[in-house]
């Protein structure tokens, strides 16, 4: 992890320069090769009760930037509160990722037989009403061997059935067999 301390308006401190790389130990041991980058920022400012500091850290992780402020009367409180505020939101960060690899495999169905109920072609997607009655979102790209032109409300449709983000959707949509 590359690692850049910033000292605005004030003197670094060796103590505080040593609590960040404390900070930055931990974070390499609970979260390898997930921080690429931490900028840490500390700045005396005259606007938080009469004098105070401002503590800015920006994480660099694969595909986002964590941004972190935290104002306080003393430096050392401050970078406590910053960098847990900042392993809250990586844990965050890592938890959706996980859900997110795991969603797109769980099929509810593998193949099952619906009616066409509504058709959107000009924004690209439809809803298919499955033989319990449930609707189920698709998408022209879930088509499969089918155009949108293809298809009118009251068609019968053959789709396999996943969990999206906003419920159930089809992962493919075909013309029954």
């Amino acid at each position: 992890m590359e690692l850049k301390i910033e000292a605005r308006n004030v003197e670094l401190r060796k103590g505080w320069q040593t609590k960040i790389e404390e900070e930055q130990e931990k974070l390499i041991r609970f979260y390898p090769n997930f921080v690429l980058h931490l900028r840490v920022s500390i700045e005396a400012t005259t606007h938080y009760k009469e004098g105070g500091f401002e503590i800015k850290l920006v994480a660099t992780v694969p595909n986002d930037t964590v941004v972190v402020t935290r104002n306080a009367e003393t430096v050392r409180a401050a970078l406590t509160e910053s960098f847990d505020v900042l392993t809250l939101q990586l844990k965050e960060i890592q938890r959706k990722k996980r859900k997110s690899h795991k969603q797109p495999g769980q099929a509810v169905s593998t193949d099952s037989l619906g009616i066409i109920r509504k058709l959107s072609p000009h924004e690209s997607y439809g809803f298919i009403t499955s033989s319990d009655k449930r609707d189920i979102y698709f998408h022209e790209n879930a088509l499969k061997d089918l155009n949108m032109d293809d298809l009118t409300e009251g068609d019968s449709v053959s789709f396999g059935e996943t969990v999206g983000d906003k419920g159930p959707q089809a992962s493919w949509v075909r013309a029954p067999r």
